[in-house]
């Protein structure tokens, strides 16, 4: 199948998949005498893979790593629980983050009075080192 359908049928832009190719993460396909590239089912089933991996946020570091443990039949389930713990706990950071961004974003929002006045307690704070 041509680019367009393994596209849709994986949910994964084209370009996206030229640029999975270019870097390594889907490997080339097939390609037609045409020159197009025609694509199995087991290279959509990699591609759908892919996409579900980082729809959950891992980078492509992480989701190459996660493809040579799905190929790999010596793998133990430990090697992939811990890249994904790993990952949990990159998600738990930013959550963190977050959290404290908000939290000081609230504080000046609240201390800000939003009306005719100049001075903004939002932009003193920006302002300051």
């Amino acid at each position: 199948m041509n680019i367009g359908q393994a596209s849709e049928l994986s949910g994964i832009p084209s370009k996206t998949i030229r640029y999975y190719e270019s870097i390594g993460l889907l490997p080339a396909p097939a390609r037609k005498d045409s020159g197009y590239r025609d694509y199995s089912t087991p290279e959509i089933e990699t591609m759908r893979f892919i996409q579900r991996a980082r729809n959950l946020g891992f980078a492509i570091k992480d989701v190459n790593e996660l493809l040579d443990l799905w190929n790999d039949t010596h793998r133990t389930s430990a090697q992939v629980k811990a890249l994904t713990k790993r990952h949990i706990d990159e998600i738990e950071s930013k959550i963190n983050e977050l959290e404290s961004m908000r939290n000081t974003l609230v504080t000046l929002s609240d201390k800000c009075h939003g009306d005719d006045r100049p001075d903004c307690p939002i932009l003193e704070d920006l302002a300051s080192l």
